[in-house]
């Protein structure tokens, strides 16, 4: 291995609850860099300024801590290559676009939204993937500067070489092998957008190079993106970091584990009473070769003599019945003492994670229907349904199934994100049902929660959100047309 200092880091956007594939990636990074006596550096990648908030980044902040990883460097707790916020490095990217635009390497686009839209729309009705025809190309540079001076609105775009046979290769840390790429199947990428923020191609790289990161760990998503980063690097002069790109979490049939079937957010794992070792212990099992028979160790086991050549090339499955056994197998070798603390802190946690419709919780409290006994809505994986929970008045199968099938759909093609958004989604489809408003709820209350007696709807749909309730909609109406006649 080089001489050269070992410097890692996790870069994730907060754009929502922390996902447990950053955890993932987190967790081989966080490893390697303790095993080589390196740094841990945590960015927060927070250039998509419509849906990034400061909410979502503290509680990456603290899922990622719970879970037990400590970086050296980062917003929170600073460095010497601050700031650690994208947001807040804006003027370096300008600085590294007009580098790459003095160089050749990058030109100005002024093309309209329209025209872009108009190319995209004949791709698409050809069966082909969209790749800018580069008009704007072969504008001269003194045309480009009078038109960016005249204040007309412009992007950014690399200029891709494209000698006859070109192709960009690297190096590949797991598989072992090279990785290439035709120059003819690499767009001239954004790399500045019209509103001064950069996209993750130029940011990543700037960061990645100022910040002196050794080596690049993350998701292979981004496999077919290196090459371009690598002629970044070239156009930039400077020396490319070694890559490693983990293979991606996978649902058991064998698509990217997603929202729309798993719970795949830290917050709800942490609040549904996993605990942090079965969850670190679970990542590990998923994706690295230790070398050993013995399939329980901690953190610090993987990172005594973590090497990237062990992490595995296969797609794990995200398997939640293998968690589950982990997690009881943890939770029945605590001391009484330690039982007590799971319990206390977990029931803390979970609270405060319900806390928008603790209020109508409590409201209903019995002895009968504590909080854990509300609680179990949000935090059951996969509901057991009932033939009798269906049986509501004036409902056929026929007429759940219709009821099911078309607010999942609606939801599915809306575009709403915000709670409140959700009811009126699904409104326009129950009002053309044929259907009476009682009843069709109620199959919808049915479907989300198991029984017919719940919290408010909304409240459910809000907490579950929009992918969620998608979801149980949908095993709602597999139950109803595999078991009701």
């Amino acid at each position: 291995m080089s001489d050269k200092k070992i410097r890692v880091r996790i870069a994730t956007s907060p754009t929502g609850e922390p996902h447990v594939g950053t955890a993932y990636i987190a967790l081989f990074n966080y490893c390697f860099a303790k095993a080589n006596g390196g740094e841990f550096i945590l960015r927060i990648e927070d250039t998509d300024q419509t849906r990034s908030t400061r909410e979502s980044e503290e509680s990456i902040y603290k899922a990622l801590s719970w879970l037990g990883f400590k970086w050296s460097e980062g917003p929170d707790v600073g460095g010497p290559c601050a700031p650690y916020r994208q947001s807040e490095r804006t003027d370096i990217y300008k600085k590294h676009s007009d580098i790459l635009l003095n160089n050749g390497s990058a030109y100005r686009c002024f093309c309209s939204s329209e025209r872009l839209d108009e190319m995209r729309k004949k791709l698409i009705a050809e069966k082909k993937n969209f790749f800018y025809d580069g008009l704007c190309r072969n504008l001269s540079r003194e045309e480009s500067d009078r038109r960016a001076a005249a204040g007309e609105s412009y992007v950014v775009r690399m200029a891709i070489p494209r000698d006859e046979g070109a192709v960009t290769s690297f190096h590949d840390e797991i598989r072992q092998k090279a990785i290439e790429l035709a120059h003819t199947e690499i767009d001239d990428q954004i790399l500045m957008k019209a509103d001064g923020f950069p996209t993750y191609h130029l940011a990543n790289v700037v960061d990645d190079h100022l910040m002196s990161i050794s080596h690049v760990i993350r998701a292979e998503e981004w496999i077919t993106s290196t090459p371009k980063h690598v002629l970044l690097y070239k156009a930039f002069g400077w020396e490319a970091p070694k890559f490693a790109h983990v293979s991606l979490l996978r649902n058991a049939d064998k698509s990217k584990v997603s929202k729309r079937k798993n719970p795949v957010s830290l917050n709800w794992f942490r609040a549904a009473g996993y605990t942090k070792e079965a969850i670190t212990n679970f990542l590990g099992l998923m994706g690295y070769n230790s070398g050993s028979e013995n399939e329980r160790f901690t953190i610090e086991d993987i990172s005594r003599d973590f090497t990237i050549d062990r992490i595995s090339t296969s797609a794990p499955i995200f398997d939640l019945q293998k968690l589950n056994v982990l997690n009881e197998e943890y939770i029945r070798k605590y001391s009484v003492d330690k039982y007590i603390e799971y319990l206390s802190e977990t029931t803390a946690y979970a609270a405060q994670y319900l806390r928008p419709i603790l209020g109508e919780i409590q409201s209903r409290h019995k002895i009968s229907q504590d909080f854990q006994f509300w609680a179990r809505i949000f935090f059951t994986p996969g509901i057991a349904y009932s033939k009798e929970a269906f049986a509501i008045k004036e409902m056929d199968k026929p007429s759940l199934e219709k009821a099911l099938k078309g607010a999942a759909d609606a939801l599915d093609e809306s575009k709403a994100v915000k709670p409140d958004e959700f009811e009126k989604a699904i409104a326009g489809h129950r009002d053309s049902s044929g259907i009476k408003m009682g009843s069709y709820m109620m199959a919808l209350r049915v479907a989300l929660t198991g029984s017919s007696t719940s919290l408010p709807l909304n409240d459910v749909m809000a907490m579950l959100g929009r992918d969620r309730t998608i979801m149980r909609l949908k095993e709602a109406n597999a139950f109803v047309r595999n078991n009701i006649k």
